[in-house]
This record gives structure tokens, sequence and C-alpha cells, in this order.
């Protein structure tokens, strides 16, 4: 749902509040634009506002298509292929310890993203809150920022997926290069078909992939209590063989802080795409209803899906393990296609054929990734074309709200890809992988600062929480405490180069500073500082002040619309057919 132009001064928002300061109001670039409006546009059969101007997305994500996003849509490669780099790094005690941590940090800033959300729900997702509450070169920065994230992640989750096959076809049998076309061109098309074919698709295969999750944690369970086949109960054993702490770069307990700390970054990646919340909110019906059950639901994915996973597979796999470091490329002889943990763990315990199941299982979780990875890329750089950000040429959705233009540029960038057929090429691309953890992080951090600027000026204007329909329960102080710790990571992300690593030869430390990995590590940072300044200087732009913060634009436009699909949905009983036995028994178990 677009942001729509501010009413005249004497029009009042449909919650009887009348709009504030509208003079200053209009000199801000967030409102440049968006002349749109509405009102009189038809309802369609499922009592959603269908808009006819070729520049407004349509909420056809249904309650349940949000939630099972909410569940299962950023469980991905992180979480099933990465968990081994972090273990074999670092040791089962550090990664239980961060990834709870980050997990922590991630649920404080999709709270204070709901929090927002929940008062405006908008296509221009944060960038466009950015632009609202604190300045339009932080909504500048962050949509391209974000967009720069999606742009490599999508290519990075095809490769991951064309690597797995390779369990079955070496490349000499089949091109590499095949499977990741085969699955851009799917890709393409789910996301072409309309948002409704995209929920509908993404919400099956985020059921499958919570199934595959609850099975993976079940099994771990059972073989961390000798129900495997080999009769041995695990149990906390590695913990004390090889240990719980890993040293990392230095010796004693100076390396396992710091292999602790490298976990962190291993984390944070793993949670990267949990904000996917935010960006679906505008093609949400009932957004309203669907965001505080989203983000309840975001907490315990955390705490069930990621810190039991890793719990169980620190009892399951030794981080000196040679199976271990043979499937995340630290043996001599390079990486192999079997890359998950999880599957090393299941070897580990004697399972026959059910790593082949698990490795099928992995190919939908790295397509699910990429195709929600494009879905979030395209919306992004609309969103950025709908505040003027970008060439109003993005801004151009067909008859089912599908912004083609927007899609079809950002799959151009899913072809980088394709550079992982070359062994040359590969090595650039991992230099560009790298950029995707700091993307993610400066993503949080400016969702964070947006959220306390948000409400800092929800208090001056007199919005009471008794007003909001959620409110972050952290508050100021869960959002300052949040936003210091995704600094500090930030800023310590690639702590490595600076230190001299113990475990190599005296001479091996000097004169090998690792440029290449320092600037792709860290080129996020200047890069954002670059275009807050820059749009700043260029634009003229001024932060905005508490009593001239925007609450109202569009509200009124949304209030209208959500009230005509709930009304429907009471005449029609619509609410008893959104959904099917899986959905409504699973939500019934959870709540």
């Amino acid at each position: 749902m677009a942001i729509f132009k501010r009413s005249p001064p004497s029009a009042s928002s449909s919650d009887g509040v009348s709009p504030h300061h509208d003079q200053e109001l209009g000199k801000t670039e967030y409102s440049a634009g968006n002349e749109y409006i509405s009102g009189t546009e038809p309802v369609g059969a499922d009592g959603v506002t269908v808009h006819m101007d070729n520049s407004h997305l349509h909420r056809g994500l249904k309650s349940r298509h949000i939630t099972m996003i909410a569940i299962g849509g950023a469980i991905g490669t992180g979480l099933i292929i990465g968990t081994g780099k972090a273990l074999a790094q670092s040791g089962p005690g550090s990664i239980l310890i961060s990834y709870t941590l980050v997990g922590l940090l991630v649920y404080v800033v999709m709270c204070g993203l709901g929090e927002m959300a929940a008062w405006i729900p908008n296509s221009a997702g944060f960038a466009g809150y950015a632009t609202r509450f604190v300045d339009p070169a932080l909504g500048f920065s962050l949509g391209y920022t974000y967009w720069f994230k999606y742009i490599i992640v999508t290519p990075n989750n095809l490769t991951a997926g064309a690597l797995v096959i390779q369990e079955w076809k070496t490349p000499e049998q089949v091109n590499p290069g095949v499977w990741i076309a085969v699955f851009l061109v799917a890709i393409v098309a789910i996301n072409y078909f309309g948002v409704k074919f995209f929920g509908e698709f993404e919400f099956w295969l985020s059921s499958i992939k919570v199934v595959v999750v609850v099975g993976l944690i079940i099994l771990s369970f059972l073989l961390a209590v000798g129900a495997g086949p080999k009769g041995e109960a695990t149990g906390f054993k590695y913990y004390k063989n090889p240990g719980g702490f890993k040293p990392y770069i230095k010796k004693g307990d100076t390396g396992k802080f710091l292999g602790f700390w490298a976990s962190l970054v291993n984390a944070v990646f793993a949670y990267l795409g949990t904000e996917l919340v935010g960006v679906t909110v505008g093609e949400a019906q009932n957004p309203r209803k669907t965001i505080p059950r989203a983000i309840k639901l975001t907490f315990y994915r955390i705490l069930f899906f990621y810190c039991l996973s890793v719990f169980f597979l620190g009892m399951l796999v030794p981080y000196n393990s040679e199976q271990l470091a043979f499937a995340n490329g630290l043996a001599s002889d390079g990486p192999k296609a079997s890359a998950s943990p999880f599957v090393v763990a299941i070897k580990i315990a004697g399972i026959q054929y059910l790593p082949g199941i698990l490795n099928a299982c992995i190919i939908l979780f790295t397509f699910s990734a990429a195709n929600s990875d494009l879905y979030i890329a395209s919306r992004t750089l609309f969103g950025l074309a709908e505040q003027g950000h970008a060439p109003k040429i993005f801004r151009y959705t067909d008859k089912r709200g599908v912004p083609v233009v927007s899609l079809g540029f950002s799959s151009l960038f899913c072809l980088l890809a394709l550079m992982n057929v070359g062994s040359d090429s590969k090595v650039v691309f991992g230099y560009f992988v790298n950029l995707v953890s700091m993307f993610g992080l400066l993503t949080w951090v400016s969702i964070l600062v947006t959220h306390i600027y948000f409400v800092k000026a929800r208090r001056v204007q007199g919005i009471t929480d008794d007003q909001m329909p959620y409110v972050a329960p952290f508050g100021l102080i869960g959002s300052y405490i949040a936003l210091f710790f995704c600094i500090l990571i930030s800023l310590t992300k690639n702590f490595s180069v600076f230190t001299k690593d113990q475990t190599k030869p005296p001479k091996a430390n000097y004169g090998n500073f690792d440029y290449k990995n320092f600037i792709t590590g860290y080129l996020g940072i200047p890069l954002y500082l670059i275009m807050i300044l820059g749009y700043k200087y260029i634009m003229k732009t001024e932060g905005v002040k508490p009593h001239t913060a925007d609450f109202y634009t569009g509200k009124d436009e949304i209030d209208r619309e959500e009230a005509t699909f709930l009304a429907h949905q009471a005449a029609t009983k619509g609410n008893k057919k959104d959904g099917n036995w899986f959905y409504r028994t699973f939500v019934a178990w959870l709540f």
C-alpha cells in the first residue's frame, strides 16, 4: 500500500485526529510525488481494494501467508548450512550463547519495526519509516543498503542450491550454471505471477521448512539421549572433549573469547531476513492484526528453531570433526556439496539414506530463500521509487499489483550467481557475499534508530500507548541497548584482519594483512555514510523534528481499506475460509 499525499489542512483523519503541521510536512520530500488520493476504488471478491493506477501494490497476502512466512520465511542456509562453520570455528558453547544473544537483538529489532508497521503499514517498508520519522537521507541510504544486500544474497542462495545438487550430479556431469539458470527462471516466474501466488507458494515451502526443522530437532534429541542406531547417548560429551569453547586465532581464554565473538557474526548471517515481515505488510490483508501475531511468532521461531537447533547440534558433532571441516571447506581439498552440519550429525550417528533426503530438503530451503530474497529486492526498489529515491519507472505495477520493472531489474543481478561457474570468479563473488552481513547489521541499526525517533515523536505529539495497535515491549531502553550491540558487532565484524594468528608460524603473521577481506568486510559502512551525507548535501534535507513528524499521511486511507476488508470478511465469514487444516491446527497448538 502506498503512502498517499496529505489531505488539505482542514481535513482530518478517519480516527478523528486532525493532521498536524501541514505546512512543514508539505515541504518534506516524503509526500513528494505521491499525488494519489483514493476513496472510490473497486473492491475485489476478497474485500481488498483494487488500485487501477499502475503504481500501487495489492494487498494479496492473507493472514496465514504472513503467519507462516514469519515462522519459516527466513529459515535458510544461515541455519541449515552456516551453523557448521560457526561450530567448527567456535565450539558448541560459543554458538549456543551467540545465537541466543543475537536472537534477542533480532527480536528487539522486530518489536520496534512492528510498532511502526502496525501504526501505518506501507509498501515503502522501513526505509519509508526512516524517511518519514528521521530524515529522508537515512531513508535513501537504508533503502539502497537493503536493496544491495538482496541483489547479492539472492544469487548466493541460487549458488547454494546448485552446490547441494552436486551431491548427485558432479560439475563434470552437469555444469552448475544449468541448475542456477533453472532456479532463476523459476523464482522470477513465481514472483511475476503475483503476490497471491507468491504467498501461497511461500506458505507451503515455509510449512515444509518448519516440518523439516521440527523433525531435525526431534531427531537430534533422540540421538543425544541414545536412541540412534549406535545406541550411544552423547549428551554433553563433546562439551568436555574437545570442549565447549574453541580458541580462535589466539590461545587460551583470549582465544576462546575471540571464538565466541566470531560466532556472533555467523549468528548475524543466520538471522538475516527475519525483517522480511516488515516488507510484506505493504501487501498484507488486515495488517494491524497480522503484525502483532507475526512478532510473537518471531520470538517462538528464534527460541525453538535456532536456539534448540544449535543446542542439540553441539551435542552431536564435535567441533574438530573431520567431516565437519570437510563439509565447510576447511579441509585442504576444498568444500563439499553436502555442507550441512545436520547431515554430518546424521552420518556420525550411522543413519543410512536420511542424509540424501535431508540434502533434498536443503535444496527446497535454498530455493525458498532465493525466492523470498528476490521478492524483497523488487519491493525495496519499488519503495525507493515511491519515495522519489529511484526513477519513477520502478514504481510501475501491472494490473495484479506486481512491480514488474523493479522485479525485472533486480532479477538481472541474479546473473552474478553464474560467476561461480568459473573458479577464478568464485573468489570475487565470495568478496561480494562478505558484504551481506554488514548490510544486514546496518539495516538493523537503521530500524532501531527509526524506532527511537518514532517513539519520541509520538510521545511529543500526545499519541499514547493505548492508541497504538502494537507497542514494543522493551520500549526505548530495549532499542538503545540493541542499537549499541549492533553497532559494536558492526565495528568488530572483521576483527581477525587486525589480529595475529598464533596458530600459524610467526613469520606468517608479517606482511600478510588481508586487505581484500578488510575492504569487503567494512565497505558497507562508508558506503552507508556517504549515501546519507551525500544526499543531505545535494538535497539540502533536514532531520525530522519530533513535533513535525508525520503520523497521519495516508493513515485514513489505510483505515478505510482495512475497515472495508473486515466488513467484507464479517459479511461473508471469509475468515473461516482463509486457511486450511494444517494452518488452523498449527496456530491453535502454538497459541
